[in-house]
């Protein structure tokens, strides 16, 4: 209540004011020379609410999506004669084979804890392995990790390495990915953006995979490299894709798996100019404004504007619109007193004593 935030305000320790971090208004756009070519504003969704909690629900059900059913043979186990010896044996009464003569006649046969026996609860090809995700849920989960890869420390923290990167979201104008023909000209472009230090990490990371992956055309594995966000399909797909650990993805199909892999924000996101100024159009303006094409779609909104909670109490307009804090009046709850050892008590139980 009013009495508790007053009280609150008063009485702790000053704090030193926080800061929210300052959006950036306007991105740079980079030429194949590294040099700024111009400004363009940021587009919305990149200032949308960061939900790791949602990002985490909606890609572990989505990672799901791709399972590949499996299954042991459902005669697996059972392609015996076998039947009970019954009670009065002294011997247990699992199912035993038929027969004489050989080492297998009397050995016990179908229970999974038998030789030769089915496993336990056998695997069906009708489990459910799929997951319904909602439309709005994976939105928001696309919207969150889109604004996580506009936020350097978030980047940096998933371990890509920016340091070389001129400016994060990083805008790469359209002639330096149109006339993108040759690796080598991919692998260029990158050196010149401060990107190849990434490429490098994933290289050296590659090793080969603990387990039974290694016999199932899954050997190696390695880290993941930047995304290329595009918005139109041209040579830069065959330019970039042989690039270690380098993904492209186009801007209209917009992936979680590709921008949180493992559920964790923050992937390193190289955008073409004409991608980047689409994403207005996709997930809603400024101010509110509604996607062009999404129906009826905005971009997800802050609870809070202010997080700080604290400075929110402690600030002079709070302080303004309360009434001062009453006076303490606590009072101390009756002790009760066992009449069998305290007469005064005793007495007032009495009715005999006027």
């Amino acid at each position: 209540d009013n009495t508790l935030v007053t009280q609150a305000a008063s009485h702790s320790p000053p704090q030193p004011p926080t800061m929210a971090a300052a959006a950036r208004p306007q991105a740079t756009v980079w030429s194949k020379d590294s040099q700024s070519v111009e400004q363009v504003p940021v587009p919305a969704v990149l200032l949308a609410p960061i939900r790791s909690d949602v990002v985490d629900f909606v890609h572990t059900n989505i990672r799901k999506n791709a399972r590949q059913a499996y299954a042991v043979n459902k005669d697996a186990g059972h392609q015996t004669s076998a039947e009970s010896w019954g009670t009065g044996r002294a011997v247990a009464r699992i199912p035993r084979v038929h027969g004489g003569g050989t080492h297998r006649s009397g050995q016990g046969a179908f229970g999974n804890m038998c030789r030769g026996g089915r496993m336990f609860a056998p695997t069906k090809v009708w489990r459910r392995w799929h997951r319904r995700v909602n439309k709005n849920q994976r939105r928001y989960a696309v919207a969150s990790a889109l604004a996580a890869s506009s936020v350097p420390a978030l980047v940096m923290a998933r371990g890509h390495r920016i340091e070389n990167v001129p400016e994060v979201p990083l805008v790469v104008s359209n002639d330096a990915v149109d006339s993108l023909a040759k690796t080598s000209a991919a692998v260029e472009l990158l050196t010149r953006l401060g990107a190849m230090a990434d490429v490098d990490r994933v290289k050296s990371s590659r090793t080969l995979r603990a387990g039974k992956g290694k016999m199932r055309n899954r050997r190696f594995v390695q880290r993941k490299g930047p995304l290329v966000v595009y918005a139109n399909k041209g040579p830069l797909v065959q330019a970039f894709r042989n690039v270690p650990g380098v993904e492209l993805c186009c801007v209209d199909r917009l992936n979680l798996l590709q921008l949180a892999p493992g559920g964790h924000l923050g992937r390193f996101v190289v955008w073409t100019k004409d991608a980047f100024e689409r994403l207005d159009a996709l997930y809603g303006g400024p101010d509110g404004a509604a996607a062009k094409l999404k129906k009826n779609y905005r971009v997800p909104r802050n609870v809070m504007h202010n997080a700080d909670l604290q400075r929110v109490l402690r600030s002079d307009e709070v302080r303004a619109a309360l009434r001062p804090a009453k006076p303490s009046r606590t009072r101390r709850p009756a002790q009760k007193r066992n009449p069998l050892k305290n007469i005064g008590a005793m007495v007032k139980l009495n009715p005999a004593i006027a």
